[in-house]
């Protein structure tokens, strides 16, 4: 797990809430504080969509950043700051299946519970901090290593300029 603070928060909220940057992950959950507290929980309700929609649209368990990402970006807009934000980012789970192939890790993609970018902002300060989670007991780092780096190279390949902390 790393920390990585962004130095240019107007350019990294614009990729964030217009651009398309970030459109590959899943949302997790969200808490967005301006006149009111709004959360949002990224797990799609069982039975909101038929079976050909879930299909059609290739949406599982949580929904794209993609697709929730407007709705944020209505929430932040506007001429005041909001007072904070934390957004969870989630790899998808076949991005987490070539990522474990992919890198070599000694671990099975369905033991990968998942790849996490937590966005948090607050008191004039945004972080991006990494996270995994997996579903045994291992000692081995690699994932942790893998993935705190592949953050760090999503970041420079998107121009988003940070510090580690």
């Amino acid at each position: 797990m790393i920390a990585l603070r962004i130095e240019d928060i107007r350019q990294f909220t614009a990729k964030l809430f217009v651009g398309e940057t970030f459109d590959h992950f899943l949302i997790k959950e969200a808490e967005i504080v301006t006149f009111n507290v709004f959360t949002i929980d990224g797990h799609i309700r069982q039975g909101y969509y038929s079976e050909e929609e879930l299909e059609e649209n290739q949406m599982e368990e949580l929904s794209s950043w993609k697709m929730i990402r407007p709705y944020c970006f209505s929430l932040i807009k506007g001429k005041k700051l909001p007072g904070s934000f934390q957004i969870v980012l989630q790899m998808p789970p076949q991005a987490v299946d070539k990522f474990v192939t992919g890198h070599q890790i000694p671990l099975k993609a369905d033991q990968v519970n998942g790849l996490y970018l937590n966005i948090r902002y607050e008191e004039g300060k945004l972080f991006c901090v990494t996270g995994t989670s997996v579903s045994i007991f291992t000692l081995d780092k690699t994932l942790d290593m893998e993935w705190d780096q592949a953050v760090r190279s999503f970041l420079k390949k998107n121009e988003i300029i940070f510090q580690e902390e």
